[in-house]
Formats: C-alpha cells, sequence, structure tokens
C-alpha cells in the first residue's frame, strides 16, 4: 500500500510505503460500528443519580381522606406519579455502560478504519511534524498553510511545544501512536502521520 508523502506546504513529496495488514484491509462496517460504540461506552463515568421515593424530600402525612373527596386515593407526596416524586427505576451511579471488545477484534477495526480512509485520500504522511515554539498561532498557521481544517496528527512522539499549541483547537488534535482512537479517526476530516507513527502503527496492529 502506498501512502502520500506531503511537505512542509501541504504539497504532493512522492508515495510512502506502508503495511497492507493496517492500511489495505476491507472495511468491516459492523465491525467499525461496534467498536466505535464500546469506546464511547466504555468512556462514560457512570456518575448520574437520580432519587426514588425513599430519598425525596417529603412528608408521609396522607394528602387527603382515602374516601369522599371525589378524588383519587393518595397515600404521600413521593410517589412517582406526584410532580416532585421519587423515580419508579432511578439512575444509579454505580451503573455499569462498559462494552468488551476483543484486543483482535479491535485491532481488526482500527486496521478496517485507517484503510477506508487511505481509500478516501483522507490519510496522509509527513517527515516531521514541529513548531517552533509553544503558540496556537503557529500551529494553526501551520495547519492551514497545508490546506488542512479539521485535522488529526498521529506523531510518534510529542513534544511540549506541539502539545501546547495543539490543545485549544476544535477543529485540530495531536496524539501519540498509542494514544489513537477509533473516535478520532472517524471524526476528523484529515489524518496526517509522522513516518516514525507509520512504523509504530504497523508494529501495534501488524
Amino acid at each position: 500500500m502506498e501512502l502520500k508523502l506531503l511537505d512542509s506546504q501541504g504539497q504532493a513529496a512522492g508515495n510512502v510505503s506502508a503495511p497492507d495488514a493496517v492500511f489495505a484491509r476491507d472495511y468491516n462496517e459492523a465491525l467499525v460500528h461496534q467498536v466505535v460504540v464500546a469506546y464511547q461506552a466504555n468512556a462514560r463515568s457512570g456518575n448520574r443519580k437520580q432519587k426514588d421515593r425513599e430519598e425525596v424530600k417529603h412528608s408521609t402525612k396522607k394528602p387527603w381522606r382515602q374516601k369522599g373527596t371525589g378524588r383519587a386515593r393518595s397515600g404521600m407526596t413521593s410517589s412517582p406519579l406526584w410532580r416532585g416524586g421519587g423515580r419508579i427505576f432511578p439512575n444509579s451511579p454505580d451503573e455499569n455502560f462498559s462494552h468488551k471488545v476483543n484486543r483482535k477484534m479491535y485491532r481488526a477495526g482500527m486496521c478496517s478504519i485507517l484503510s477506508q480512509l487511505a481509500r478516501e485520500d483522507r490519510i496522509a504522511v509527513v517527515d516531521d511534524f514541529k513548531v517552533e515554539a509553544p503558540k496556537t498561532k503557529l500551529f494553526a498557521q501551520k495547519i492551514k498553510g497545508m490546506g488542512l481544517d479539521s485535522v488529526l496528527v498521529i506523531t510518534d512522539a510529542i513534544d511540549e511545544n506541539l502539545m501546547l499549541a495543539s490543545r485549544n483547537l476544535v477543529n485540530a488534535a495531536v496524539v501519540e501512536v498509542r494514544q489513537a482512537d477509533p473516535v478520532s479517526l472517524v471524526h476528523f476530516d484529515r489524518v496526517l502521520m509522522t513516518k516514525g507513527a507509520v512504523e509504530k502503527m504497523k508494529e501495534m496492529l501488524a
């Protein structure tokens, strides 16, 4: 598999050989969907909480007598039928949202995403990616000069300048190879990888 090599101006400067096992697999939509959903579910903190009828603040006094009023009988104001009453099946903070995905399936899903990005010409390679100072303006100018609006940069190593310069932009992100996730790969329009990142990706997924 050949990936496009870009120079510092975003112009084509040749091709880079990439392993077919990672960048030339068939697209498995069902597997990609499962991997993405599992990643998002495993990121949930599960801290939502609702009160049941025992936990809401209320009086145990009967609102009105049982018979003779013409209204439906009612025992106390904590009833789920009442405004301000407790929930019947409240959400609990100890609820488990995690999905299990086998390591082989996760790697196959990542390879499927990378292969589809390569077929759609949404992934490219650069020799190196750095900024001279930890300035967001410099990073924004660099990706704009390369003609990139929404980009995920995957590097083999992130220096402090690059990390500080990129963290305040919503249309760009910089991660190391081991931090690349399926949601980010799907979310951004373009993916930019360094040559070292391609080799590390091969070691991880091939």
